[in-house]
């Protein structure tokens, strides 16, 4: 049996290999907030969002096959819910039957095996009555096939054959073997029998059989007669015990999948439910091909500010379909870097299969999603923050490839500004060339303008809206590069204003 869904061919592996920058991009969107939101508190729903999140879906076919199935769990969340829970609590009851000592031989395995399996019976029904009374309430693909699969392995006879199977494998008559005798009149070939049906076992008690047999019996005090039946008994069952044992773990690895994959989509139900309790948009986007340049936004927010403040926050509409870069400059605390995070995030999303924070997105996959971002001055280092800058880029050119998206929050600051620029134009037409889609937030005026000003058909310059008065919107639009970043309007902001002296530059605040 196969759940498939998350691919239509194969098995959602949890422990995937995620990507090698994926901690640089968990810190630099800030992550950890929407993947403690999907995973309310449940390691393992974590877990499973983390490697959802950060490993993709891989294709266009998927993703969509995705959106639809999601599109059916938030629409039925509770019979999504109950299905989540009948694959853990499988799992649990699983757990409880310990292997010991007791089970390391034949007979234990199989005692233990039957006990298992009797009691996944009663969850695999409990399973397809629920699959029955709610079948018609599904319509994505993943979900019809999973639930007709139930509807046709799982039918009575089925589960009256392998309780049948299980009552003879108490061997309550006793074990039934057959073997051969080799050289030296030693046992070969033994074989399990399935026993006699206890009517005739009754009959041939009272009247006897009309073939040659007899009794040995064993005293009570032979040590070696006992382990020595025990071992033929163990003999004859052992290729059975085996066999069961390996039923036991196909059943097993079944829930374990179903808990697996719908768990994606229970951590995007909690993500979800989260959002409409903030009154924050969601959509399902339209993901293009890699090859082509989409990229197109309505009311576009950053979900982990969202989540972290637990109100909405202003969304940004963005057209740059067609564009390979886009630059960020303008005002201080004006909404760059939230709106960075946002890009980040959706794409994120949207190649994995989950609805993104806004009105409506558009944007072509990408071979991969790589992040540079300003740190925070550390005590540790070994090195100045250029030297930490450059070679975290140097990392990522080791594993970045054309198509990519790759996300530059006010990096190659630490220096001065024409050196800082210089650098920023070299690794930036570098990254260009190789086809890499860029989105870059920069206060480096000489580096803006010198992409700015071959006026670049693919090329896209937003800025922060600001007010005359210095109030900042949080809204992005399209802009020259400017040479000011509006500190003043921060210094004000904190320390009010505060009249310049007579002579000074009425631009700079006085200190």
């Amino acid at each position: 049996m196969k759940v498939y869904l998350m691919y239509r061919d194969r098995d959602f592996d949890v422990q995937q290999a995620l990507p090698v920058n994926h901690e640089a991009v968990i810190q630099d969107l800030e992550l950890d907030t929407v993947l403690d939101t999907m995973a309310a508190g449940d390691k393992y729903l974590r877990d499973v969002a983390r490697s959802a999140l950060l490993g993709g879906a891989g294709d266009l076919a998927t993703i969509l096959y995705r959106q639809e199935i999601l599109a059916d769990c938030l629409k039925n969340p509770a019979v999504v819910q109950a299905l989540y829970e009948i694959a853990v609590e499988a799992i649990a009851r699983e757990r409880k039957y310990i292997w010991g000592i007791l089970y390391d031989h034949p007979m234990g395995i199989l005692r233990r095996s039957v006990s298992v399996i009797d009691m996944f019976m009663n969850m695999l029904q409990a399973l397809r009555r629920l699959a029955e009374k709610h079948a018609g309430d599904f319509k994505s693909e993943g979900f019809t096939t999973l639930f007709a699969m139930l509807a046709q392995e799982l039918d009575d006879a089925y589960f009256a054959q392998v309780r049948a199977h299980l009552k003879h494998l108490s061997f309550r008559g006793g074990v039934w073997i057959s073997a051969n005798l080799g050289q030296g009149n030693k046992g070969e070939h033994y074989v399990l029998r399935k026993p006699a049906d206890a009517e005739l076992n009754w009959l041939t008690s009272m009247f006897g059989g009309n073939g040659a047999g007899g009794t040995i019996t064993v005293a009570e005090r032979d040590e070696s007669g006992t382990k020595a039946l025990s071992d033929l008994k163990d003999r004859g069952i052992n290729l059975i015990a085996n066999a069961l044992a390996q039923s036991n773990d196909h059943i097993l690895s079944f829930f374990q999948q179903l808990r697996a994959e719908l768990g994606f989509y229970l951590g995007s139900l909690h993500l979800q439910q989260r959002l409409a309790q903030l009154d924050a948009p969601i959509s399902f986007p339209t993901p293009a091909a890699t090859g082509d340049r989409r990229h197109a936004s309505e009311g576009l927010y950053d979900l982990s500010l969202a989540l972290t403040i637990e109100r909405s926050v202003v969304g940004n509409d963005v057209n740059a379909d067609g564009k390979t870069l886009v630059m960020i400059t303008g005002a201080n605390q004006g909404g760059k870097s939230t709106f960075l995070r946002s890009i980040g995030i959706a794409q994120l999303m949207m190649q994995c299969g989950m609805f993104v924070p806004a009105v409506s997105f558009t944007a072509n996959l990408c071979s991969g999603l790589f992040t540079h971002f300003r740190r925070e001055e550390d005590s540790s280092m070994q090195s100045g923050k250029l030297d930490e800058e450059l070679s975290r880029m140097s990392d990522i050119v080791d594993h970045i490839r054309g198509d990519a998206l790759i996300l530059f929050n006010e990096s190659f600051a630490a220096t001065n500004e024409r050196e800082g620029s210089e650098i920023g134009r070299q690794i930036l037409r570098a990254l260009l060339d190789k086809r890499i889609k860029v989105f870059f937030v920069t206060h480096l005026f000489d580096l803006a303008r010198s992409f700015y000003e071959p006026q670049q058909a693919d090329a896209l310059f937003l800025r922060p809206e600001r007010q005359a008065d210095g109030t900042r919107t949080f809204r992005l639009y399209e802009g020259e590069p400017l040479q000011t970043s509006f500190g003043e309007d921060v210094y004000n902001a904190i320390f009010g204003e505060v009249e310049p002296p007579v002579g000074a530059n009425a631009s700079m605040p006085h200190r």
